[in-house]
């Protein structure tokens, strides 16, 4: 049903047929997002760290090979298998003989921003992939600059490669004009090692996976103000190893919660997924839908809600609306929601999403581009879709142009067409999700 066409394998082309139901249990990667931190915060926390579930994909191993780079110890990163790090300290990463390389990992690069502009003294240079080289980093580099940090580049510091020149940093009150996880991330890491307190003021919550990581390797954090939008820290406070478990990430959990509404007949449990309500955005549209979906089984697993979801399909489904007050809790999500929209009586509208715009591609320009090639009628705005509802959409050669998130989107997709689908650079999936497409195949068995 799925194969990789042997003489387009430079090209990663993919041939997915339609038809069939997906059946089963499955277990998705860790989170992605609790990955990078666990590998940042460990290796500045004194001790070891040790952390079970990591995702051992392109993204957070090109973070841990960049602080191996500046002399942190990390054990090799394999799929079930416990990760050690043995922390430097605050203080204790070395000047690099070499530039890090970021990969197209954007979350590497621009925490790292953060982690190393208070190293006084060391000087270090960011690079990434001919993608990541074209992300905009002036969303970090300006608040991080309030802070007394030197960052140069192309195009007046926005774009990578990036020159860091290790300063004494002071405490600012820093309002990000976006809800940024990655932004507000940054300056925490600043945070740690200025003089001074820092207080970070969020237009509206973006997900808190550094705040609960940090308080719990002990830095002196405070969450305050109107839905947690005020985090504000002092230096001081040493960090210690602590052992981490990172649950499945909710943003590869979408894929198979849109794949179990949309491909008729299928029911699918996906166990373990963090469940952390800055990242729920995407239950929230489900009930919007009227999906057929159900929580179970919901604990506490190292400071994080967990549990197991349980989804069953549905031919009758609602169009949803997603506006800005939505769009941090499920940004990563939004390409599997156009394909959803394709198949809900009604329109959908999405709109404060021009975030989509800088991730590792235009997300928004590329879903529209490959789903007309489907037959959806979707159009794009500045800031987000409009996508009307259709019979059903039509196999097509499509392309993830590089980008993880449309590649795994696209396949779901091709499995409820009518025809035959080919998807090129579909080898894209690994970024965040290197089992993706054997779990594809296992669970259509």
């Amino acid at each position: 049903m799925i194969k990789l066409i042997p003489k387009q394998q430079k090209l990663s082309l993919r041939e997915v047929k339609p038809g069939g139901k997906l059946i089963g249990k499955l277990k998705v990667p860790g989170d992605k997002s609790i990955s990078h931190r666990a590998l940042l915060f460990g290796s500045i926390a004194e001790g070891e760290t040790i952390i079970k579930g990591l995702l051992p994909a392109e993204d957070p191993i090109s973070t841990a090979n960049c602080l191996r780079a500046m002399g942190v110890k990390i054990s090799s990163i394999e799929s079930d298998k416990v990760v050690s790090i043995q922390g430097v300290g605050l203080d204790g990463l070395k000047e690099p003989s070499e530039v890090l390389n970021c990969g197209n990992s954007g979350t590497t690069m621009r925490l790292l921003l953060g982690l190393l502009v208070g190293r006084k003294g060391r000087h270090f240079v960011l690079n990434g992939d001919k993608s990541l080289n074209k992300r905009p980093m002036q969303r970090v580099r300006q608040p991080l600059k309030l802070m007394g940090a030197e960052i140069n580049g192309r195009s007046d510091g926005d774009l990578a490669p990036l020159s860091i020149v290790g300063r004494n940093l002071h405490g600012a009150v820093i309002g990000t004009p976006v809800a940024s996880a990655q932004v507000k991330s940054a300056i925490l890491l600043a945070a740690l090692t200025a003089e001074g307190s820092t207080k970070v003021i969020e237009p509206t919550s973006s997900r808190d996976h550094s705040e609960r990581m940090l308080k719990a390797f002990g830095a002196n954090l405070e969450v305050s103000g109107e839905r947690g939008r005020h985090i504000s820290v002092w230096p001081g406070s040493k960090l210690l190893g602590q052992s981490i478990v990172v649950p499945g990430d909710i943003s590869s959990a979408a894929f198979w919660l849109i794949a179990g509404t949309i491909i008729p007949n299928s029911e699918l449990t996906i166990e373990n997924v963090g469940l952390n309500p800055t990242r729920t955005g995407i239950l929230k549209v489900m009930e919007q839908m009227e999906a057929n979906i159900e929580l179970i089984n919901i604990r506490d697993v190292a400071g994080e809600p967990v549990g197991d979801i349980k989804v069953i399909h549905n031919d009758q489904l609602k169009p949803f609306k997603i506006d800005s007050s939505l769009v941090p809790s499920l940004v990563d999500e939004i390409p599997i929601l156009s394909v959803a929209a394709c198949f809900c009586d009604g329109t959908t509208k999405i709109t404060g999403a021009s975030e989509l715009r800088v991730k590792e591609t235009d997300r928004l320009k590329v879903m529209t581009r490959q789903l007309l090639r489907m037959g959806a009628n979707i159009e794009e705005h500045p800031d987000g879709l409009t996508i009307h509802g259709v019979d059903h959409l039509k196999g097509n050669h499509l392309d993830s142009e590089t980008d993880h998130r449309v590649a795994m989107s696209l396949a779901i997709a091709s499995i409820v067409a009518k025809g035959t689908s080919t998807i090129e650079r579909s080898n894209a999936a690994a970024v965040s999700y290197p089992e993706f497409w054997n779990d594809l195949e296992r669970l259509r068995g």
